[in-house]
């Protein structure tokens, strides 16, 4: 066993996820299951490991719903593959989780190519593609933090605007170019006071597709969960400020129209491994590329909204949709 393993610090993050508990339900919050506990699976396409029987791994992930879907989905597969998992799904904030990746209390995380590049790693310019957005990211990471990023999934969990569908086909719009085409009037937008005024926001995306503020008709400033049903009923606005991935989007019946002149950052999912561990256990590599490959922006969406629309528990609903896929069995 390395020196980093052995000198983890569990207790740390374990009293940070105890705070999870007093994690108000504001929008995307969802329901949590903050217990710890890991569901139990038994082997599928992820068959049992025997390099990996009883390997302690510890997965953190954010406390919010998708991550607590993810951290629950990790830690399933792993103690089905065999190891001895301290799933830590419900861990507050991006930068708990991300500190104890940096100091060794975390074996393994999901996390965002974009969030890495930006809030991790510093940077204000996010590059385009998927694959130079991740290596960028892994490289750096890897160098600095010998924390590897694993190839990403399809999901892309990043900035959006969405229109109910009946007025999506009404007005005959599908991407954001095409908002230059309608009437002033039809150009009325919800968003949140912060993306108001981010440099990768409202106003930046406006420029980008050939639109100032003067362009448009009313702009109305929202909560974020408030955005959802105001897009959805159409009150307040026709476009709302919507993340790619989020459950509501089917749930309210909304069309997300694309980012055509690829404006907004990347924000793909991975997981992030300690160096040393995925050395001593490369094939966690193919476990978790199983699993990326399934991870699209529609199943997302689908999965968050068992919890934020139908209000079922993110374990089980990691659990019921590896069974579904096959990676492991009741």
């Amino acid at each position: 066993m390395s020196v980093a393993r052995t000198l983890r610090r569990p207790r740390t993050l374990l009293a940070a996820v105890t705070l999870a508990g007093s994690c108000l339900l504001t929008a995307g919050c969802g329901l949590h299951s903050s217990s710890g506990v890991t569901l139990t699976a038994h082997p599928g396409s992820i068959t049992e490991v025997k390099s990996l029987e009883g390997v302690p791994l510890t997965v953190a992930s954010k406390n919010f719903t998708e991550q607590l879907i993810l951290g629950n989905m990790l830690s399933i597969a792993l103690a089905t593959a065999g190891a001895d998992v301290t799933n830590l799904s419900n861990t507050p904030g991006s930068f708990g989780v991300r500190r104890g990746l940096l100091d060794g209390d975390v074996d393994v995380s999901p996390e965002y190519t974009g969030t890495g590049w930006i809030n991790y790693l510093g940077h204000t310019t996010p590059l385009k593609t998927e694959k130079a957005q991740w290596q960028a990211v892994a490289k750096e990471d890897l160098a600095k933090n010998q924390l590897v990023w694993l190839p990403p999934a399809p999901m892309n969990n990043t900035y959006a605007f969405a229109i109910r569908e009946s007025q999506g086909k009404k007005l005959g719009i599908t991407k954001l170019s095409q908002l230059k085409t309608l009437p002033k009037s039809e150009r009325t937008f919800c968003v949140e006071s912060e993306f108001a005024t981010r440099n990768d926001g409202f106003l930046p995306m406006l420029k980008n597709y050939g639109l100032t503020k003067s362009d448009l008709g009313d702009v109305t400033t929202l909560d974020t969960g408030v955005i959802y049903t105001a897009t959805a009923n159409g009150k307040a606005c026709n476009f709302g400020e919507v993340f790619t991935t989020d459950g509501r989007i089917p749930g309210l019946n909304l069309r997300v129209l694309e980012d055509d002149r690829k404006f907004f950052p990347l924000y793909n999912l991975t997981e992030v491994v300690q160096e040393n561990v995925l050395k001593e256990h490369p094939e966690l590599k193919d476990i978790f590329a199983q699993i990326n490959g399934k991870l699209t922006n529609s199943v997302m969406q689908k999965l968050n909204a068992k919890v934020d629309v139908a209000g079922e528990d993110p374990s089980i609903v990691a659990k019921d949709w590896l069974v579904a896929e096959g990676f492991v069995t009741e």
